[in-house]
């Protein structure tokens, strides 16, 4: 199994893409050094930052045993987590028809319940004028998408056989779930799966990662102003 030595740097800011590499590098239990990105004050466009992440985002990550042993940087949440389930061997398989479910589930996430959710959320919180029309159309989708993950957790404990990226990349996109106009309730076989991986301490942990840089959003209209609205520049 490979080993890591030196600290993989992670360019984080705690949010649901985050969290997904924190859980991913507390599960595999490897050396990580946090380097916070504070997004709500516009770090993700300092020049250094872009050099790593071109689509001016987090998380990224820069690891210095990368391929040949010299360093390498990866960013976009759902390649990350391929990359480090390649290189350590866990958590996503070699078997390729079980790797093809676990990538279609992880690139469900990442085109689906991630985009639906933000929208979901920031059409029912931050959202200035609050738009019936988007309210109800991402909030409905969003509900679709539960729906989703409710009936493949049916006969199954996990998204894709074995825990997997594909379950560390959806649970932060469900934990926000009343934001996103959401009961769980409705949704018994997702409760069971949530719940079952919130009590995993290593997702616990990673949740924790920069919780106290944590500010009400809602209420940080400066903030605001950076997040959202954004073009080229």
């Amino acid at each position: 199994m490979t080993t890591q030595d030196q600290p993989i740097d992670l360019y984080y800011w705690p949010t649901p893409n985050g969290w997904k590499i924190t859980i991913m590098l507390e599960e595999l239990g490897v050396p990580y050094a946090v380097k916070y990105v504070n997004i709500g004050k516009g770090e993700q466009f300092e020049p250094s930052f872009l050099k790593i992440a071109p689509n001016n985002r987090m998380p990224a990550i820069v690891d210095p045993q990368g391929p040949g042993g010299e360093p390498i940087s990866v960013f976009e949440s759902g390649a990350i987590l391929q990359y480090l389930g390649r290189k350590f061997g866990r958590f996503y398989p070699t078997d390729e028809r079980a790797r093809v479910q676990v990538d279609e589930w992880l690139f469900w996430q990442m085109g689906g319940l991630g985009p639906m959710g933000g929208q979901a959320n920031h059409f029912r919180i931050y959202a200035p004028e609050k738009i019936p029309y988007g309210i109800d159309r991402y909030t409905n989708e969003v509900n679709r998408l539960f729906g989703v993950m409710n009936r493949r957790l049916e006969d199954r404990d996990f998204l894709a056989g074995e825990y997997s990226i594909a379950d560390m990349a959806a649970v932060g996109w469900v934990r926000p779930y009343k934001n996103m106009g959401q009961d769980l309730d409705d949704f018994p076989n997702l409760k069971r799966w949530f719940e079952t991986l919130m009590a995993r301490p290593a997702v616990e942990k990673a949740m924790a990662v920069g919780q106290e840089h944590r500010s009400n959003l809602a209420d940080d209209k400066e903030a605001q102003k950076v997040l959202f609205g954004q073009k080229a520049r």
